[in-house]
């Protein structure tokens, strides 16, 4: 009978987290890494993706080929950020980056996506979303960061296993570090581009990869509550 209770138990636990993880949405940026009793998020935009002359791609010269080019177009979901049009920001937002890989042989794969130059967050960043279509495979899309002091660190947004476009968000740890009051010569991260880690299964002829428009939700309190008469501490 103790037994018989104590599988129950174990089963409706297991179960429960199971329902929790599926009911999940993406993750509540007011909720990730509080540290200060005042906070002012806002959704900024990192990349808009628009000119495949400053992105680059990386992959191992015996396992492909890795070529990236523009494509006119725009996820029919994507909504503008709030407050850009009445700030005056008329950023073109027409084209997406794609990417080709050419595979020789199955294989480990690994291939990355990355910036000419890496992309700083302002502020203290709760989350970082960007729309992918990943052609329904079980490829893994990593986002490569950089923190406070350089460090690198990887965040995995999940397999690419849908149709079509979809917004991909991840929230930044709390462990990575962000701010050091010793240093306040800078804060927050540094986005280095992605990685796609590839399923064996499928490293074979063609796959294509499409992304557009990266944007964060970040903490900008610290930024936009100094005091006129305040001293930068940079010197």
């Amino acid at each position: 009978m103790k037994k018989t209770l104590l599988l129950s138990l174990v089963m409706t636990i297991a179960l429960g987290g199971l329902v929790f993880a599926q009911d999940a949405g993406d993750p509540n940026p007011e909720e990730i890494g509080i540290t200060s009793a005042q906070q002012k998020l806002k959704e900024v935009s990192v990349s808009k993706m628009e000119d495949a002359g400053l992105w680059y791609g990386i992959m191992a010269s015996d396992e492909g080929l890795i070529q990236l080019r523009r494509f006119e177009g725009s996820p029919l979901d994507k909504e503008p950020i709030e407050g850009e049009e009445e700030a005056g920001i008329d950023e073109p937002d027409d084209f997406v980056l794609g990417a080709k890989v050419s595979f020789y042989k199955r294989g480990a794969s690994t291939f990355s996506i990355r910036p000419v130059r890496p992309l700083p967050i302002e502020g203290i960043t709760k989350t970082i979303s960007v729309w992918v279509a990943g052609r329904n495979t079980n490829h893994v899309l990593q986002l490569e960061i950089s923190d406070h002091f350089g460090n690198t660190a990887f965040i995995n947004m999940g397999k690419l296993n849908f149709v079509g476009w979809k917004k991909v968000t991840v929230s930044v740890p709390p462990s990575i570090v962000q701010r050091d009051y010793h240093y306040n010569n800078k804060m927050g991260i540094t986005i280095q581009g992605f990685n796609i880690l590839c399923d064996l299964d499928e490293t074979y002829g063609n796959y294509y990869i499409y992304l557009d428009d990266i944007r964060a939700v970040t903490d900008l309190f610290a930024e936009e509550s100094r005091d006129e008469d305040d001293i930068i501490d940079a010197w």
